[in-house]
């Protein structure tokens, strides 16, 4: 099992529910490729450094998993057909960050 770590970029217009409909079924999808959550963060409605599809904020969310490199693609291609979805990055990392992020803190 290869260790990654998960940024998503949602829709700033999404309501609570649909927000948690998203992450639910991104949590699905690696789970349903073998892989396991280890940890999560959510950083909530931050600003972009960009526009994106004309959104000037999204939310954020942060997930540190372990998963087989050879299942990423197959949970990209999930991904990639959700439309709430504005952006995401997969990092493969040696060992996960400590929690709580600089991100985290920063939004208290």
């Amino acid at each position: 099992m290869n260790k990654f770590e998960v940024v998503l970029l949602l829709n700033p217009e999404l309501g609570s529910q649909g927000l948690k409909k998203e992450i639910d079924n991104f949590k699905k999808n690696i789970s349903s490729n073998s892989g396991s959550i280890v940890n999560e963060e959510d950083w909530g409605l931050r600003d972009l450094s960009y526009n994106i599809n004309k959104f000037k904020k999204a939310f954020y969310n942060f997930f540190q998993i372990e998963i087989n490199g050879s299942s990423i693609q197959s949970i990209k291609k999930d991904l990639n057909l959700s439309e709430d979805l504005l952006r995401y990055l997969f990092v493969k990392v040696k060992e996960h960050q400590e929690l709580p992020t600089k991100l985290y803190n920063e939004k208290k």
